[in-house]
């Protein structure tokens, strides 16, 4: 599943995932400004039945889309139970929308930002 954050639309695509994702995911924004990106986990939620991992991703969806100025890219690897965000590089941001999840999503863990 993934999650596609194109400013200031937000808009909610699968897309082919044969490429890696270091290919897919932008480097910088419409601005020409490097991004910053984290990785957020969800202990469990492939095993999930399929509503609740529907309701995980539209919640997703949802706080994403209330920084729809910021994220510039978002995919949800459902076999790695992984969120990658890529946002424009303003201060404190990232660390505002992985609260945001994990408040929403109690099981959302932060794993890293670049």
């Amino acid at each position: 599943i993934f999650i596609v954050m194109k400013p200031p639309r937000v808009t909610l695509s699968l897309l082919d995932a044969s490429e890696p994702l270091r290919m897919r995911a932008p480097t910088v924004d419409e601005d020409g400004k490097t991004v910053t990106d984290f990785m957020v986990i969800f202990p469990g939620l492939r095993k999930e039945p399929q509503i609740q991992i529907q309701r995980t991703t539209r919640e997703i969806h949802r706080i994403l889309a209330r920084f729809s100025d910021t994220v510039v890219f978002a995919e949800l690897n459902l076999a790695l139970n992984l969120l990658w965000v890529s946002t424009k590089p303003i201060n404190g941001k990232r660390f505002e929308i992985a609260e945001a999840i994990r408040s929403s999503i109690p099981r959302a863990r932060l794993v890293s930002h670049f």
